[in-house]
């Protein structure tokens, strides 16, 4: 879409639509949360200006790098807190203009301190982009305790620094030597550029409940681009990590798809298209690249983009891919006659296995969200762009490959008898859940409250610890649900086989809220979820088994914080002061040496808990289930892609995979012996 964008890339390109201010008071409505992921929003949006330059066709790399904060920023800071962080972003796009502009100052200062101001208003400086240029930059600008930018244009350095959005001084022209003296010399690269654009940013600790960033999900967000923007090189430098990583894929989504494959069974190679559409009034033109491989699992990871947007809650672009997907396997099916009388297969079928990315580039200007988080898109026109160009290109792919379209028809077709299967023995569970014991099993100890809100249940394996737990609990809002011995392993079990396990139907039927496509988290009896098990080899198993079945099958409780694990103490540690409680070894040896220090003389007994049953009620009830006392880890997805690689991994019938697994990390294993 290169060609289609002006390279003149000017002042009078900058549109202005409204000031800052707003920012700083209300953070969250811009970068959605002052938290970890609010503070990484803003390395994505500096990131993605870069990238937008790429997208259209201008630079060819990008890089990125970590460290901590200098003398300089400490001065620009003033007496105002500095974080302790810095990120640079370097890349060799055209660089924001910096001659003057309609307002009075420099084009650069305008895109940096005025919240709707960019190119990407005008259609001519950017078809596609992440975003709205100067939103992103200027809202990082008021959210810093110090930006500085430098750009080059004209064979010349432009300088400027700011504080929380306020320029120092105006933008003012500097020599190599000076760009060298302001950044380290990895960082200036670019003076090898023509042209492009150096931004270095310290967020402000006023706004932010953390300053530090993550190594891993830079490195998440970096390779996500990555795949993205085939044939686009990203370096990552981490001084506080002391990590580098250099990023290139020639085959972009295609190679994402078989990375996120790859420690499964793929049924056929990747199928990958690409092409653009236009509307009826040809002004408007979307692009579109879709890849797609079905795998022997029962899981589906789908991946969706606009522009280089992650659309975690999908939306039209998406909508036309299930269209499209459903309409031609279906065609290929009937006209193959590879459907047996009476056999039909549903949407749902067809997502088991599926491993698929769809990435839409549209002009920015016509992009509209369902949030300004961007996390659903709404164009109705992506939906028409993504079903034809997949429709025209799968047909095809069909056709020629006969053998891979067996394999995904037979593939949704067993899906299709499975659901049938599942499906009946879900029946069965509603059917004992409404007519069985008042709707729940006999071997859960309910708690008085009806309020899903304040009610928590204990999932505890063995009688021991559960008639501990049952006897130690608080009665008004602890439910106690014990297992016997550990449960199935779900990560290749399909619902009707779950379901026909005693103890996880009896879970699912005490839980509440169904299972599957009958999943309703509105009838969810409990807000807070916790797998409370022995704090050793045998106790992490089995929790690990919990979390396995709430990943692939109750994601909906996972993605809704609802999901708990327990921390038991390992040790009790008994002197004369009484009986405390330790959860490590350096937390062991830190409370005895406290003691020992306090009381020279005092006599020690240190007793290494091996389970739960080794507790009476109220050591149960202090330790771990008191709600002022206890430590719990609550469950969450931050990256689903490592997730499900993990589970699949240690999880699946792959032997292999596992092995290697645990012979990387065997040095790093605890033991209990």
């Amino acid at each position: 879409m290169a060609d289609t964008v002006a390279s003149t890339y000017e002042a009078e390109s900058i549109k202005v639509l409204e000031g800052l201010e707003p920012v700083r008071k209300r953070p969250g409505m811009y970068i959605g949360s002052t938290d970890s992921r609010g503070l990484h929003h803003l390395a994505k949006e500096i990131l993605d200006n870069a990238v937008d330059e790429a997208l259209v066709g201008f630079g060819k790399a990008i890089q990125l790098f970590r460290d901590n904060t200098n003398e300089t920023e400490r001065k620009l800071a003033g007496d105002r807190p500095l974080g302790d962080e810095a990120i640079t972003v370097v890349d060799n796009g055209r660089g924001i203009p910096v001659d003057m502009h309609s307002s009075g100052v420099s084009a650069l200062e305008v895109v940096l301190t005025k919240l709707h101001a960019g190119g990407k208003f005008e259609e001519t400086a950017y078809k596609a982009s992440g975003g709205l240029h100067g939103v992103g930059s200027s809202a990082v600008n008021a959210l810093s305790s110090v930006l500085q930018v430098v750009v080059k244009r004209g064979g010349k350095y432009h300088y400027q620094s700011y504080s929380r959005g306020t320029p120092h001084k105006p933008v003012a022209i500097i020599s190599e030597a000076t760009v060298k003296e302001l950044f380290p010399i990895e960082h200036v690269s670019f003076i090898g550029y023509e042209t492009g654009t150096i931004l270095r940013f310290v967020p402000d600790p006023e706004i932010f409940s953390v300053t530090q960033f993550s190594y891993k999900t830079l490195i998440d967000i970096i390779k996500d681009r990555a795949y993205l923007m085939a044939g686009l090189y990203f370096q990552f430098r981490d001084a506080v990590a002391q990590q580098e990583h250099d990023y290139y894929f020639e085959n972009g989504i295609k190679s994402l798809v078989e990375h996120i494959n790859m420690n499964k069974k793929t049924l056929h190679p990747v199928m990958y298209c690409s092409g653009t559409w236009k509307d009826e009034s040809g002004k408007l033109e979307i692009g579109a690249e879709i890849a797609l491989q079905y795998n022997d699992s029962y899981n589906e990871r789908l991946e969706s983009y606009v522009n280089v947007i992650r659309t975690a809650d999908g939306g039209a672009h998406v909508n036309g891919f299930r269209m499209a997907l459903g309409k031609i396997v279906r065609d290929y099916a009937d006209k193959n006659k590879l459907i047996k009388e009476k056999e039909s297969f549903t949407a749902d079928d067809l997502r088991e296995g599926l491993t698929a990315v769809v990435f839409v580039k549209m002009p920015s200007n016509d992009l509209q969200f369902e949030s300004q988080t961007k996390s659903k898109l709404n164009n109705t026109e992506a939906q028409s762009a993504v079903y034809q160009i997949l429709r025209d290109n799968l047909t095809d792919y069909l056709e020629e490959n006969p053998q891979a379209a067996r394999e995904i028809v037979g593939k949704v077709l067993l899906s299709a008898r499975a659901r049938l299967a599942a499906r009946a023995a879900k029946d069965a569970v509603i059917r004992k859940g409404l007519f069985e014991g008042s709707s729940l099993p006999g071997k859960l100890a309910d708690c008085q409250s009806k309020v899903a809100a304040e009610s928590e249940i204990y999932i505890v394996e063995g009688d021991s610890a559960g008639g501990t737990a049952k006897q130690g609990r608080d009665r008004k809002f602890q439910a106690i649900f014990p297992l016997r011995g550990k449960i199935l392993n779900t990560e290749r079990a399909r619902l009707d086989k779950i379901v026909a396990f005693e103890e996880l139907k009896n879970l699912v039927i005490a839980l509440g809220a169904g299972i599957g496509d009958t999943f309703k988290p509105e009838k969810l009896r409990y807000h807070r979820i916790i797998l409370m098990n022995d704090a050793d080899v045998d106790g992490e198993h089995i929790t690990t088994l919990g979390l396995t079945f709430f990943f692939r099958h109750l994601p909906e409780i996972v993605k809704g914080g609802y999901l708990y694990v327990a921390m038991p103490p390992l040790f009790k540690i008994s002197s004369a002061k009484g009986d405390i409680y330790a959860y490590s070894d350096d937390e062991r040896d830190a409370r005895v040496k406290e003691i020992q220090v306090e009381t020279p003389s005092a006599k020690i007994t240190i007793q290494r808990y091996k389970g739960l049953g080794e507790m009476n009620e109220t050591q149960l009830w202090d330790t771990t289930m008191n709600p002022k006392t206890r430590m719990l880890k609550r469950i969450s997805i931050e990256d689903a892609d490592a997730a499900d690689t993990v589970f699949s991994t240690l999880m699946g019938d792959d032997v292999a995979p596992r092995k290697k697994f645990i012979q990387t990390h065997a040095k790093l294993a605890e033991l209990d012996i």
